[in-house]
């Protein structure tokens, strides 16, 4: 399953422009969709999420 900037900035609480920030700096891999927009799996945010709740 793959989540929007948006959705993956809801579940962190933070502005979709930090998401892409991230992205560029590698914390989360982006998935190139049709039209050029980035996606984000969710298995991949998840894992992410759970780090950052248990620090």
């Amino acid at each position: 399953m793959l989540l929007t900037p948006a959705q993956v900035a809801a579940l962190f609480r933070v502005d979709a422009k930090t998401v892409t920030r991230w992205a560029q700096a590698g914390r989360l891999e982006a998935v190139s969709a049709p039209g050029g927009h980035r996606r984000y799996r969710a298995a991949q945010v998840h894992t992410l999420l759970e780090r950052a709740a248990g620090s």
